[in-house]
Parts: structure tokens; sequence; C-alpha cells
């Protein structure tokens, strides 16, 4: 993140095109989702907190705004290229959770009870 970055700052051009993009294709996104977490998901911390904003993300009374925040975190997650690799042993989820755990702190009250007991129970039958 740059210096000065803020969540309160709008989402550039780019930013929006890549969160419109991830939105029309939100099924492709949801299993490729899931799909990372079968791979990974014993193996992060952050996996039940991703599943739930996920859920909070398809959620239809979640803000748009809400939304487009959790849908760019989680684009960062999946995306197979970004600033650490995530094969990287101990440190390659690190950017990941940075970036999902920002995205959660900044929108964390629209994630509820019924996301998070959810994403648990999912996690739990993978």
């Amino acid at each position: 993140m740059s210096e000065g970055f803020s969540f309160s700052q709008r989402f550039t051009a780019e930013e929006m095109a890549a969160i419109r993009r991830s939105l029309r294709d939100e099924e492709r996104f949801g299993s490729e989702l899931i799909a990372l977490l079968r791979r990974v998901a014993k193996r992060i911390p952050f996996a039940e907190d991703g599943l739930a904003a996920w859920l909070c993300a398809r959620d239809p009374a979640t803000p748009r705004r809400v939304r487009y925040t959790l849908l760019g975190a989680l684009g960062y997650f999946v995306l197979p290229i970004d600033a650490l690799p995530d094969i990287m042993p101990f440190l390659g989820f690190t950017d990941d959770a940075a970036v999902l755990a920002a995205a959660i702190a900044a929108v964390a009250g629209s994630i509820t009870v019924e996301h998070r007991a959810r994403a648990k129970k999912i996690l739990a039958e993978l």
C-alpha cells in the first residue's frame, strides 16, 4: 500500500473495472475461491474470515461499497500473482492476509454472525 492510503479514498477507474468484472462472473469467482480454500484452508488461519467475507459480499442486503471492498480484497487473494507468491513457506499468504484483514476491518459491521456461522460450517465440510 502506498503512504497516505485510506479506505475512505475512492476506487480508481482500474479498480472499479476489475471489481465490475468480478461481479459479472461471480459464479466463476466463487468457484475459484472455494477451490483455493479447499487446497489451503487447513494451512491459513484467515480462511474462515475470507469465506465469511465472500458470503457477506454475496448477501443482497450488503451495501454496494462493502461488496466492492470485500470483492477487491478477495480478488487479490484469488489472483495467482501478488506481492508475495503464495507458495513461499510462512510468508506466502501474509500479503493476502493483510489485504483481507484491512478490508474486513473497514467493513466489519457488515459481516454478520450468520455469515461467520455459515463460513465455519462450510469449512468444516471441506
